[in-house]
């Protein structure tokens, strides 16, 4: 059986896996953002202090629940990272060590009829190679996806910051203030309002503001909003304008923005070096010095 048609049966079935899970987790998160206020459009109040983890989780879900045994889905940690990237049922942890057991499985058995002629070595070969791929495309998909939403969120805090100054020195309460940015950054910046949107859920619920404040840095992860959330609950502890915070704060994270960006750049040109030598320079010198060497070896007869 060829490589590449191995490799293409390998990467249907991951794609298979995740596609499943990234569905299942988007239609939850769906519901639960439709509920959120959009423009013109008034919400029940009882609806805003529903937790997440109190949501009716869906039929594929349950049926997941009463199949497997609930301990795959155990571990802090797991959900920690599951939450930060995305996914926030509470059957999410469940749902993906269910799909990680899956592909870790699924991959060995559909290939073993394409391998039934080949060699035994390359049987364990790829056998082994299948079991590997089954068990790291999961974490890898969840760890980039980790990556990737924190870079939204990070570079959706100016953004909402500024929405909160305004709203503060209009003399809105802090919790109205979250509600409001969270409805007006739903479009552009859906994850940071997604999470604005649970603390608002949890202080309403009773939970404690400082609390409350913890819980979205460690839903997200995002250093920037740790450093914002110890600002917030000091500023508020000490009765200090915490618009005035918040807005320093902003331009402080623009400036960093700014020097990461500049930072990238210095390192373009290291980076280039190794393509420079490698393909550029080589093509040039024969552009260059190929009819000159033509030329040298016509006068000394070597051609």
């Amino acid at each position: 059986m060829p490589l590449p048609l191995i490799l293409l049966v390998i990467l249907a079935v991951g794609a298979a896996a995740v596609a499943a899970y990234t569905l299942m987790a988007g239609r939850y998160r769906s519901e639960v953002l439709g509920r959120t206020a959009a423009e013109g459009e008034t919400r029940d109040s009882a609806k805003l202090v529903i937790d997440l983890r109190e949501q009716r989780a869906s039929g594929i879900a349950r049926w997941l629940s009463a199949l497997v045994p609930s301990s795959w889905g155990e571990g802090e940690a797991l959900r920690t990272k599951l939450t930060r990237a995305g996914f926030d049922s509470p059957t999410a942890p469940l749902t993906y060590a269910t799909l990680r057991a899956i592909t870790l499985v699924g991959l060995p058995l559909l290939l073993a009829p394409l391998l039934a002629t080949q060699s035994y070595a390359m049987l364990m070969l790829v056998g082994s190679w299948s079991l590997v791929a089954g068990w790291a495309l999961p974490v890898w998909y969840v760890n980039s996806r980790v990556y990737r939403r924190q870079e939204r969120i990070r570079r959706s805090v100016p953004d909402a910051l500024d929405l909160l100054v305004v709203c503060i020195e209009a003399g809105v309460s802090l919790d109205a203030a979250i509600l409001r940015v969270s409805r007006e950054i739903a479009r552009v910046h859906e994850e940071l309002a997604g999470e604005l949107l649970v603390v608002n859920r949890k202080t309403n619920a009773g939970v404690p503001r400082e609390q409350a404040l913890r819980g979205l840095y460690d839903r997200t992860g995002v250093e920037e909003i740790r450093a914002l959330v110890s600002t917030m609950i000091q500023s508020e502890k000490w009765g200090t304008s915490i618009g005035h915070v918040l807005q320093v704060y902003a331009e402080t994270l623009r400036r960093k923005r700014r020097q990461a960006v500049e930072k990238k750049a210095a390192k373009v040109p290291v980076y280039m070096l190794f393509p420079l030598i490698l393909f550029i320079l080589p093509a040039l010198f024969l552009v260059v010095m190929g009819p000159a060497a033509l030329q040298i070896g016509k006068i000394f007869n070597l051609q």
